[in-house]
């Protein structure tokens, strides 16, 4: 019995995983004045202090001390056909798909650059660069491959630009990152249940360059850090009828993968500018998880992630000196794999079209607003495991998201 609470155990900690906003559990959702043109662009713009995480060489661009602050909020459908499940006893398993088990979710932001002098700039940015939240209904058909998951990670990142010449900026920036996961799923009978929880806090780093090869046209590339957690909390185990039942500690490493984010932009004129980019982050660093607890018996679950790729082209029209029209597309990859994608991450390969606005308020105030709708492609589940039954379904998964961002000027 505690091998087979073990299994349980690590598939649970294994799944905990996944968003219907960016690849893998990543999350876009740090500027609302690129999510107007999908990101593209994101490392080469420079259009306000948010470019501490887009790109921190961009505060050697920026005109005066400035600092912006906003949110986006995400409204996730999601709906599951063609369903199947047995127990983990064996025979049929009974129960509900309703679906939508992404909640309303707020994404918040804050940053804040000040020149130092000609050369030197000092930012601070506050975001949250991974997250996501699955919380499926009691009686979940799936319900023993995981049916509540909440995965946070926010960061604070102090960064410093240097403007090297006329053509080359350079900036560098630790990264501050505090992550907490909470994973539940049923066990072995329908009253048995795993609930696991903990938390970590590590350093990374986002350094990048930004090249101007014209007046009208600017190339970017921004590197963000691998970081490393062990996440230390608890497993609490209930319901079960073996003498298993209780608390342990548990310890997880887990890796959030380093990306490299390249894109252009390119004045055409006075009113429109393109922009177009693309972003590479290496999942494959998710290619097995080993949870350690008190459990007498250590397993090793693969996942088999694999390193994505997504692409974005965009487009701005400045229609007055006081309002910014903007739109985008982006194409992103899913590092998941059909063999182990599970409830707790059930995402495709998806598209998302955006459109947004930047509004001059006054000298000292200007408001971004965007809109973005992502739909994915049909993916397919299909799991089954030892003393855990088995769960095939097609998922059918859309979002709209929705951001506002307020640029105040010193």
């Amino acid at each position: 019995m505690k091998k087979v609470v073990n299994s349980l155990l690590a598939v649970a900690v294994a799944s905990a995983s996944g968003s219907l906003l960016a690849a893998g559990f990543a999350l876009n959702e740090q500027s609302v004045s690129a999510m107007g043109t999908s990101f593209a662009g994101r490392s080469s713009s420079a259009n306000d202090a948010t470019t501490v995480y887009g790109n921190p060489a961009g505060m050697a661009l920026l005109k005066g001390e400035q600092a912006s602050v906003g949110a986006a909020v995400i409204l996730a459908k999601t709906r599951i056909d063609d369903t199947s499940a047995t127990a983990p006893m064996g025979g049929a398993l009974a129960g509900s798909n309703d679906g939508d088990m992404v909640p309303f979710t707020g994404v918040p932001m804050g940053f804040y650059v000040n020149p130092l002098n000609e050369q030197w700039t000092f930012g601070l940015g506050f975001y949250v660069p991974y997250g996501m939240i699955t919380e499926y209904e009691k009686g979940f058909q799936g319900r023993f491959f995981g049916d509540y998951s909440e995965v946070n990670v926010v960061t604070l990142q102090p960064t410093l630009s240097y403007r090297v010449n006329d053509y080359l900026s350079l900036g560098f920036g630790p990264t501050f990152n505090r992550v907490e996961g909470r994973l539940e799923t049923a066990a072995l009978v329908d009253n048995g249940r795993i609930v696991i929880e903990g938390d970590d806090t590590a350093v990374g780093f986002n350094a990048g360059l930004l090249l101007e090869l014209s007046e009208r046209t600017r190339l970017g590339v921004t590197y963000h850090s691998m970081v490393d957690y062990r996440l230390e909390g608890k497993t609490s185990v209930s319901g079960i009828p073996a003498p298993v039942n209780g608390d342990y500690q548990t310890t997880l490493d887990l890796r959030t993968p380093e990306m490299i984010d390249s894109s252009i932009t390119h004045q055409l004129n006075d009113r429109w500018t393109v922009y177009a980019g693309a972003a590479w982050t290496r999942w494959s660093r998710l290619q097995t998880i080993k949870p350690v607890s008190a459990f007498p018996v250590a397993l090793e679950e693969k996942q088999h992630w694999n390193n994505s790729w997504s692409y974005a082209t965009g487009v701005s029209y400045a229609l007055s000196k006081e309002l910014t029209l903007r739109s985008g597309i982006a194409f992103d990859q899913s590092p998941t794999n059909n063999h182990e994608r599970s409830p707790r991450i059930p995402s495709g390969d998806r598209v998302a079209i955006s459109f947004g606005l930047g509004w001059t308020l006054s000298e000292q105030m200007s408001l971004d607003l965007a809109y973005s709708y992502l739909r994915e492609e049909d993916t397919d589940i299909h799991l089954e495991k030892p003393r855990k039954g088995s769960y095939s379904a097609v998922y059918k998964n859309s979002a709209h998201g929705l951001g506002a961002q307020l640029n105040y000027f010193f």
